[in-house]
């Protein structure tokens, strides 16, 4: 099987020329002006941009959550991160509290293998971990899963204290891997949740005023402490605020390998959504919640300054309908998280490249080569180089959509609203190739649930 892309502007992170691109099989065979070869699919890319596949490291599919399930699977979900331009997620395994966590690892590959159009690999997801089962954190790395989580947030669920995180943490740097983070103080959140349902305070827009940004900033802080002495390198997930950002800046100047990301909601919308009548404000919580608008200028500024790594999606969708109405009455009681998975690619480009807040090469780092750097993906994915993957994505840079539930062209995602719900955008997925093979073209989906195929990542530094 053979492709051939002409006449495209190919932009990776460093890049940007007119060029052709010969894919042989799988992969990237040359990239050079005016290739003469014979190719079973032509594509004809002029105006338009050629970059890699988007990499999302940040997706929760199938996850279990507050007594429901989030409402895309890895068919799902990984069809509607095709057709925004993704073309490898890193999902969650969530050890349950007292078990193994190569249980964890069984149930998500049977959620996933043969049913994700894309390709995928996962982060371990830690909830305790005793002296005797440490060695367990070995045998994952040796599965390709070289990356853990960790949460100083929701204590009756997911948090760990600082004395797991350091024996968690200590072990991950022997082994050359890196520790994620969850960072609030959910210790401290929790006091603050607890008097205000006392005072009656029930309504969504709770859920962002019990989570001050002051306890974001605490647990980034500490989080890089505690790396720094047992010598990991510690990324900081959805960081949403200002006040963490600070922290982000600080740790960096001391030399901590200190890696962060946010997420498209953290940049483009904030805690006046939290105010829409008849509960729409519940469509928006998640954790961390959306914070005062002018933080998002601060945000712009850490990726520009690059203390801001990334930019992943957190994609853990659950309908407004049956599922965030359970927490009518208490919104603590609210699934946390929101859809996003389709709408990121385009949304960066629109607001970051369109305004010249960032440059064209540092979107594809922000979507794509970041991410695949960071999580031992690189060079196989995360640019367009001869060897790698042709991961590749043809991107109309003209096309204008608005972003809406009701529309089929930006709303693939299997959940019954859209938190950009009316966003006027331009850029846009027009064509998506995973390993060679086109999966959307044009509006179309032509992929297969049996084309995804789970990815061995390498350790942290290796080449």
């Amino acid at each position: 099987m053979s492709l051939l892309i002409k006449n495209g502007r190919v932009v990776t992170d460093t890049d940007d020329k007119i060029a052709d691109i010969y894919v042989k099989d799988e992969t990237i065979a040359l990239i050079q002006p005016n290739i003469d070869a014979p190719a079973d699919v032509m594509i004809d890319a002029a105006n338009k941009i050629v970059i890699p596949g988007g990499i999302d490291p940040h997706t929760h599919l199938d996850l279990p959550s507050m007594g429901t399930v989030a409402c895309d699977d890895f068919t799902t979900g990984s069809i509607a991160a095709a057709f925004g331009g993704t073309t490898t997620i890193i999902d969650f395994p969530t050890q349950t509290k007292g078990r193994s966590t190569f249980e964890a690892l069984d149930e998500w590959r049977e959620k996933s293998e043969g049913k994700t159009v894309i390709d995928y690999g996962f982060h371990m997801i830690i909830t305790d971990m005793n002296d005797e089962r440490l060695h367990e954190i070995g045998k994952l790395m040796e599965e390709g899963i070289t990356s853990f989580k960790l949460f100083t947030a929701y204590p009756n669920s997911l948090y760990v204290n600082d004395g797991t995180i350091f024996r968690i943490m200590k072990r991950v740097g022997e082994l050359n891997g890196i520790v994620m983070m969850h960072a609030e103080n959910g210790i401290v959140i929790d006091e603050i949740v607890k008097a205000a349902l006392k005072e009656g305070k029930t309504a969504p827009k709770y859920h962002a005023s019990t989570r001050p940004t002051r306890m974001e900033a605490e647990a980034v802080a500490r989080s890089f402490a505690i790396g720094e002495v047992a010598d990991v390198p510690v990324y900081i997930v959805h960081l949403s605020s200002s006040d963490a950002l600070d922290e982000v800046r600080i740790a960096r100047a001391r030399g901590a390998k200190a890696f962060a990301e946010t997420c498209p909601q953290y940049l483009f919308l904030d805690n006046t959504y939290y105010e829409h009548d008849d509960f729409e404000g519940a469509k928006y919580v998640m954790t961390p919640a959306l914070r005062d608008k002018w933080n998002q200028e601060k945000l712009w500024g850490g990726i520009q300054s690059s203390e801001i790594q990334v930019v992943a999606t957190d994609h853990c969708p659950f309908n407004f309908h049956g599922q965030k109405e359970m927490g009518k009455d208490n919104f603590t009681k609210i699934p946390n998280g929101a859809p996003g998975i389709e709408n990121r690619i385009t949304l960066l480009f629109n607001g970051g490249v369109l305004t010249k807040r960032i440059s064209i090469n540092k979107f594809v780092e922000l979507t794509s080569t970041a991410a695949a750097k960071i999580f031992g993906l690189y060079p196989q994915k995360g640019t367009l180089a001869v060897g790698s993957d042709a991961d590749i994505v043809v991107f109309d840079p003209e096309r204008e959509e608005i972003i809406s539930k009701s529309n089929v062209c930006t709303h693939h995602m299997n959940v019954d609203y859209n938190p950009y719900e009316g966003f006027e955008v331009k850029g846009f997925a027009e064509t998506v190739i995973s390993r060679g093979k086109v999966i959307v073209d044009k509006g179309e989906f032509k992929g297969s649930v049996k084309h995804g195929r789970f990815i061995k990542r390498k350790r942290f530094g290796e080449s």
